[in-house]
């Protein structure tokens, strides 16, 4: 680790920290706080996919809806309108629309083929905006003059890493430049986000190999084909059965690092708060 004591983390004139784990387990709640009460730099990986390396992608999307609409088609060929998606850090909706969900086109499904082939933009893009992290704490430091960077990741990181591998590149530019902090939850906020997805399905990425392996299970077992697949009920039973697949994925990659509770993170209600959980962190690593 970069911090060999939780007291020279505190005494770091440059403190720099990369949040990982399930969303909705307090990633975004702490760098916002990070952000808007003390000198540092949010870093958001989602919004970097979204913006710098799936934006093209997701805004010829939108046009391809719009030309099957002949107002809108004529627009477009005349140049009369713009359309570009308006993703925020609280609003990533333009990227979780494009990526889609297999199934019934007449229930908001795409082509399983597509689907996946929009999951492998998604990996391209979130190693490519995971490694982008270096080059933004240089650019925090030197142009914004902020002194600490926190880094904000994606809730798929763990698909896109071999976190075993000691040679992993991207695990390696990351412990080498930033402590790597796990939030860890327990089966309490296991159950709470299966709930809260099961209201609110959302598009994510998984690896090749767990997603090909769901849709034939899937399909069997519901005896449903491509085009009569819910798409919502697929990501649903997906989504549970993928809390379990990540967990030994985020545990591997915590061994780059350290570990809090999502129990402690709820209870940080400011910067100092923040630095003491850090430093708690790393000496009991």
């Amino acid at each position: 680790m970069i911090y060999r004591s939780g007291a020279e983390f505190l005494r770091a004139p440059g403190k720099r920290v990369m949040l990982f784990g399930m969303s909705g387990l307090g990633k975004t709640y702490l760098s916002n706080l990070l952000r808007d009460h003390g000198d540092w730099f949010h870093y958001s990986v989602d919004y970097r996919i979204g913006t710098r390396y799936m934006g093209e992608h997701i805004a010829d999307n939108f046009k391809r809806e719009a030309m099957k609409v002949p107002l809108l088609r004529e627009l477009l060929m005349t140049d009369s309108v713009y359309i570009a998606s308006n993703i925020t850090f609280d609003n990533l909706a333009p990227l979780s629309t494009y990526l889609g969900k297999p199934g019934d086109p007449a229930r908001g499904g795409v082509p399983f083929a597509d689907y996946m082939k929009r999951q492998e933009q998604h990996r391209a893009a979130e190693v490519a905006a995971t490694l982008d992290t270096a080059r933004f704490m240089e650019r925090a430091a030197e142009i914004y003059g902020y002194a600490n960077f926190v880094c904000d990741t994606s809730g798929s990181i763990c698909e896109v890493v071999e976190a075993e591998d000691p040679a992993d590149p991207v695990m390696r530019q990351l412990a080498d430049t930033l402590l790597l902090v796990w939030i860890k939850g327990s089966d309490a906020h296991t159950t709470e986000l299966v709930r809260r997805f099961d209201r609110a399905p959302k598009p994510m990425y998984y690896q090749p190999q767990f997603l090909h392996a769901a849709w034939e299970e899937y399909r069997a077992t519901h005896s449903v084909t491509e085009e009569t697949c819910d798409p919502d009920h697929f990501v649903r039973w997906t989504y549970a059965r993928a809390l379990a697949h990540r967990q030994p994925r985020y545990a591997a990659m915590a061994r780059w690092g350290v570990t809090v509770l999502a129990e402690e993170v709820a209870e940080v209600g400011n910067t100092r708060d923040f630095d003491t959980l850090m430093a708690r962190a790393i000496d009991r690593a």
